[in-house]
């Protein structure tokens, strides 16, 4: 993704900072430059600003969110109504499972892991707390692009850079999804792994999020309804508490 080029500055470097956080190391101004799509002395200016407040530091010749990006964590963390409304609920899926879960929402056209409970068997699936991936494929995303607004879903779906013919498939993938209240997938992402995905809903069915269910298809071979079963229980269990 890039940006216009009459986009206004806050958000240019509020975008520096968005490619910072779903990277997994420390960056070069030349891979921001690649990664963002800004000119070189546009990025060194971003970066400026950034670094200035603490929201980035350098190390090195290479760029890394910095120590704000510590207390904004720590000050959701603690004041997060969705991830205080399901932790407690994921770690009962978690124990009655013995498979990892995440909660999960959408932001902007990716999907970033809010929280995260690990299976406790050596052979496990897990999704990084903090980490995002494109809104496309996966349990995860499907159930989120589901149960979004349909106009912001038709978005996110333009800009997958699709035929006409494949988006049309995947609407009414999801439209299918929608009217089934959860996502299940073999492989799409990870190969290997089975997912189950269904919404956290407030108050007017407004999309907050999903607890994701995930574990290797080998343990899950004919435990698949109980699994996705107690997965939608538990996404409602939630949702109820958030109304």
């Amino acid at each position: 993704m890039t940006l216009p080029t009459d986009t206004p500055a806050n958000d240019r470097a509020l975008f520096v900072l968005s490619v910072l956080a779903q990277s997994r190391s420390a960056m070069t101004a030349a891979e921001l430059v690649r990664a963002t799509g800004l000119s070189q002395s546009t990025l060194y200016r971003q970066v400026a600003a950034l670094r200035r407040w603490g929201f980035v530091m350098e190390a090195d010749g290479r760029y890394s969110p910095g120590p704000v990006s510590v207390q904004l964590a720590s000050g959701f963390d603690g004041n997060s109504d969705l991830v205080m409304a399901a932790r407690a609920d994921m770690r009962i899926l978690a124990q009655q499972t013995h498979e990892s879960v995440a909660l999960v929402t959408v932001v902007s056209d990716r999907v970033v892991c809010l929280e995260m409970i690990d299976s406790e068997q050596s052979l496990r699936c897990s999704f990084d707390r903090g980490r995002s991936v494109p809104a496309r494929d996966g349990a995860s995303a499907k159930c989120l692009l589901a149960h979004l607004p349909l106009d912001q879903r038709d978005a996110l779906l333009e800009g997958l850079d699709e035929t006409a013919e494949r988006r049309a498939e995947r609407a009414a993938e999801l439209d299918a999804i929608r009217e089934a209240g959860h996502a299940v997938t073999h492989g799409e992402v990870d190969a290997g792994v089975w997912g189950a995905s269904a919404p956290v809903l407030a108050t007017g069915r407004r999309l907050r999020g999903a607890i994701t269910l995930m574990a290797p298809l080998t343990r899950v071979e004919g435990m698949e309804a109980a699994l996705l079963h107690m997965t939608v229980v538990t996404a409602a269990r939630i949702s109820r508490a958030l109304q």
